[in-house]
């Protein structure tokens, strides 16, 4: 009934983007397609469609992203649709996601937030939630 036939996995996408190995932008990213980071990014990520984040790659900020794959390290907060974090992934910072997958060696630090996918119109209008902590 559900078939995958048509979605292309994210790291056999064209990418339209490619930062290198030894680049390093100082200030946010803004991207509309897919893109590979091999370098250090120290600021904010907003990719419309998907990020794979290099073994080499470092991001200090913020990811807003729909898929990401992480072999290297984010030092800050994920939101995402679909993320998974390989083996030599490293996250400091909190997560807000749909799908999560972590390869044994991956690690996670901060919070995780999970949830079944509220359509964004509802979310835009949806009042918050007050916790008792």
């Amino acid at each position: 009934m559900f078939s995958k036939k048509n979605k292309v996995e994210l790291d056999q996408q064209a990418i339209s983007t490619f930062l290198s190995e030894g680049c390093v932008i100082e200030g946010n990213m803004k991207a509309p397609a897919f893109v590979r980071i091999e370098g250090q990014i120290n600021g904010d990520v907003t990719i419309d469609e998907g990020l794979i984040l290099g073994e080499k790659g470092v991001i200090t900020g913020n990811v807003v992203t729909k898929e990401m794959i992480v072999y290297g390290t984010v030092h800050g907060n994920i939101n995402t649709h679909s993320l998974e974090i390989r083996s030599t992934g490293r996250i400091t910072g909190d997560i807000k996601t749909q799908v999560l997958q972590v390869e044994p060696g991956g690690t996670h630090n901060g919070k995780l937030s999970m949830s079944a996918g509220v359509p964004e119109a509802k979310q835009k209008h949806a009042k918050p939630e007050l916790v008792n902590a």
